[in-house]
């Protein structure tokens, strides 16, 4: 299976890179991975994970990480993993890749926590 994962350029009041790694995988089911997203906008405080299925046009959100704390939605705990610094750095965790419903592009992005200043709200 081809696990593809793209580098997101995140466009809000100015140009701001995100820098996503690896940028494509291959792995096996059942082998986990770990994808890895930062970016250095000393006004972004929060970093999001999203997962577009092959055929879908949609992205979903998986997961963020907002200041310090790290959240998955609902749906998804105990398959995914959210670590990290809204700040700056985060990784994306799946420990043991299933069948197709692993297969997609998983993409971050960085942004201002909308709810507040600081934690906790």
């Amino acid at each position: 299976e081809l696990w593809l994962v793209n580098d997101i350029v995140v466009l809000l009041w100015q140009q701001i890179l995100v820098d996503q790694t690896p940028t494509a995988l291959i792995k096996a089911l059942g082998e986990e991975i770990q994808i890895q997203c930062n970016h250095s906008n000393s006004d972004f405080d929060m970093i999001q994970w999203y997962k577009q299925s092959p055929g879908k046009n949609d992205m979903v959100l998986l997961g963020h990480v907002r200041f310090n704390s790290p959240a998955v939605e609902d749906a998804f705990k105990n398959i995914y993993n959210v670590t990290g610094s809204g700040s700056s750095l985060s990784t994306f965790h799946i420990p043991k890749l299933r069948q197709s419903v692993d297969d997609a592009v998983y993409f971050c992005a960085a942004s201002r926590a909308q709810c507040c200043k600081n934690p906790p709200c």
